[in-house]
């Protein structure tokens, strides 16, 4: 645990220096799947490695360490991780959580807000033309059941020839088929919660408006008539405020330099995914060795903690007759598995608990509940 538990993080920082590069070498629809799954691994195993930090700190306290009946000698003892970085830790899983919360909050305004402007826009049909000089194109994502609209000034349209309003929209289409808001929401989410994915949230912007310029290629079959709607379209809408998942979107050079390059190459395994690939893999991996390194100490604290009063109990006899019993009839058998049990505080050690009469074996983790269950000569502990 002292070295895998930061795996996660390292894995954050570079990922963050990757993602532009993964942006540029892959085709773009598979870069955005690619950036999602790696924002939502990465971010989970972000929040698990805080966690273990957090609660290597937590359950050194003692108030904490009798309601979790472990011992807090052997936490401290054992010391995984040093305490200020358990702090650090704490910290930090605090202000990811807040985040996290925060950007749940406004995603779900922005969502409420989008779904009131769609319902404000005239008539049914998925096109809305508006009668208003600001040059604007933008869609706007519906709900689960409502389609989205596509909304375009007139002052766009007078920019425009025919074949680059057809690419227009075809763009605009792409977005909604694509679904591309919700790439969006996982990418500004992972972000709030891990501020060092905020560069992969950016080249996720960038990619989305690449998957929809390559669709609109080929809805049109000439790359160069989207490259100067994409042109036009960004040189008319330059003094304007910018939309999410509108055409003027993402770094506009960049966009018009890979639409007049040939198209992307659709390879079977690119090395950029294989190496993000194992990159992630690394990062589950790390945190569930982590984890049952964490479970081990804990394991072992919890024996101790139990040890004492077990050692302190009166041998245990067995009745005569009895199958598990001795032949020679009432002796201390268990005396001896006792102390040998208490001698040897492993993970996966069975605890016998015993009166004079009755012993019951228990998890390798009893609750305190099972063990005031048990009947004992020295009380319920």
């Amino acid at each position: 645990m002292r070295i895998s538990v930061y795996v996660p993080l390292a894995v954050s920082a570079v990922l963050a220096v990757l993602a532009p590069r993964l942006a540029h070498r892959l085709p773009p629809r598979r870069a955005a799947w690619a950036l999602a799954c790696a924002a939502l691994v990465t971010t989970a195993g972000w929040l698990g490695a805080l966690a273990l930090l957090a609660f290597t700190a937590l359950a050194r306290i003692p108030e904490i360490a009798r309601q979790g009946a472990w011992s807090a000698a052997v936490l401290s003892a054992a010391e995984p991780v040093r305490l200020f970085v358990g702090v650090a830790g704490a910290a930090g899983l605090l202000a990811a959580c807040t985040g996290l919360a925060v950007s749940c909050v406004r995603q779900v305004r922005a969502a409420s807000r989008i779904r009131r402007e769609c319902a404000r826009l005239p008539g049914d049909a998925e096109l809305v033309v508006l009668d208003d000089a600001s040059p604007e194109a933008f869609a706007l994502p519906g709900g689960l059941r409502a389609p989205g609209r596509i909304v375009v000034s007139r002052s766009m349209l007078s920019c425009l020839d025919g074949r680059e309003r057809e690419a227009l929209l075809a763009h605009e289409r792409a977005h909604l088929r694509g679904r591309h808001h919700l790439f969006q929401a996982v990418w500004r989410l992972s972000a709030a919660a891990n501020p060092m994915l905020r560069p992969l949230a950016g080249s996720g912007c960038y990619v989305l408006e690449r998957w929809a310029d390559e669709e609109a290629a080929d809805r049109v079959g000439d790359r160069s008539v989207v490259a100067r709607a994409v042109a036009r379209a960004a040189l008319a809408a330059s003094g304007t405020p910018r939309r999410s998942l509108a055409a003027t979107g993402g770094a506009v050079p960049r966009r018009v330099r890979a639409l007049l390059a040939p198209p992307p190459r659709q390879r079977r395994l690119p090395l950029p995914l294989l190496a993000g690939g194992l990159l992630l893999a690394l990062c589950c991996g790390s945190l569930a060795d982590a984890t049952m390194d964490n479970e081990e100490i804990l394991d072992a604290a919890t024996y101790a903690a139990c040890a004492p009063p077990l050692a302190a109990m009166p041998p245990m006899t067995i009745p005569p007759g009895d199958q598990a019993g001795d032949q020679a009839g009432d002796q201390p058998v268990m005396s001896r598995w006792r102390r040998s049990a208490v001698a040897r505080p492993k993970a996966g050690s069975l605890m016998c608990v015993s009166n004079s009469r009755t012993w019951t074996v228990l998890p390798r983790r009893p609750s305190r509940k099972a063990l005031n269950s048990v009947p004992s000569t020295t009380g319920s502990w």
